[in-house]
């Protein structure tokens, strides 16, 4: 019956360390296609949970214990683990959507001209969301000239998109689930659905295969969109999370070095930058060192003539 104690508790360790081993950016998990199997362990969690607990609660009852505080210890452990992964490692606890989204104008605007944003207008109303702060949260909604519109940004692939959040007909919320091919995952309030973040398209789940109406946007420098848009309102810093935010320009200039965030100076790597063009079911990347060097390219892609230039 010891045994079975034992297999309990290796069950559930296992369980709960493979549930968050597929969605966060563990060695070697992120180079693997799991979605699959990562939203059916995720889908059935309580199940496993239940079936490895029933195991080990009999194995417990029905063992003879020499050293009564033995399994007291192991299962100690046992939830001390349990809680570290799903109230520490989960993404939804190391990264929060903001309290209160505050937009000001130029004149009382306190970010940092040369700091990157998100920029997007509607209806006439402009407003501009600093990577700064998108970067730890990831995702949250606003509403742009009486649109409502879902701004996200992940910093491990260096991606903003803005999309639609309506889904089937409603607005939808939205929570950071964790990441896939190291690109942010985010889950569905109402399905439980999971949507990449780099296209809005669903990849797991009763939506698999929708995909949000994407929002045209615009990244560039705050000092650039306020020139191109003066009257546009900025975000500024929450201050629940004024310490989670990043402090240097490192990661907007290409300085970082960091594993997951950090940029390769050389081409062609994976932490390499690209300039990523879309024409219909075709697409192309271009080397920023070369278009750095060259400035201007002249291309063709879909039938069509394109111009990247920097």
């Amino acid at each position: 019956m010891k045994k079975l104690f034992y297999l309990g508790l290796l069950g559930l360790f296992l369980f709960e360390a493979a549930n968050v081993f597929f969605i966060m950016p563990m060695p070697g998990s992120q180079q693997i296609n799991s979605i699959n199997l990562a939203y059916f362990l995720y889908s059935w969690r309580w199940i496993f949970r239940c079936v490895w607990g029933v195991i080990l609660l009999a194995g417990l009852l029905q063992a003879q214990w020499k050293r009564k505080w033995q399994p007291a210890v192991w299962l100690l452990l046992l939830a001390v683990i349990i809680y570290f992964i799903n109230f520490n490692m989960a993404a939804d606890h190391m990264f929060y959507k903001p309290q209160h989204i505050t937009m000001v104008n130029a004149a009382n605007n306190k970010v940092d001209s040369n700091r990157l944003v998100i920029g997007v207008q509607h209806n006439g109303e402009a407003k501009a969301y600093p990577i700064r702060f998108l970067g730890y949260h990831h995702q949250l909604i606003d509403t742009v000239g009486g649109k409502p519109l879902l701004v996200t940004y992940c910093t491990v692939c260096r991606t903003g998109r803005v999309f639609d959040p309506q889904v089937n007909g409603r607005q939808e919320h939205f929570r950071l689930v964790g990441m896939d091919h190291f690109n942010a995952m985010l889950e569905d309030a109402s399905t439980k659905s999971w949507w990449q973040q780099a296209t809005g398209k669903a990849v797991a789940g009763k939506l698999k295969g929708q995909q949000l109406p994407e929002f045209f946007s615009t990244q560039t420098s705050l000092a650039q969109w306020l020139q191109l848009n003066p009257a546009s309102l900025v975000m500024q810093a929450d201050a629940a999370f004024e310490k989670q935010y990043d402090t240097s320009l490192n990661y907007e200039s290409g300085r970082s070095r960091k594993k997951l965030t950090g940029t390769d100076t050389l081409s062609w790597q994976n932490k390499s930058w690209v300039i990523g063009v879309k024409a219909g079911n075709l697409a192309k990347a271009y080397d920023w060192n070369t278009l750095k060097l060259q400035r201007i390219i002249h291309d063709e892609l879909g039938g069509k003539k394109i111009i990247i230039a920097l």
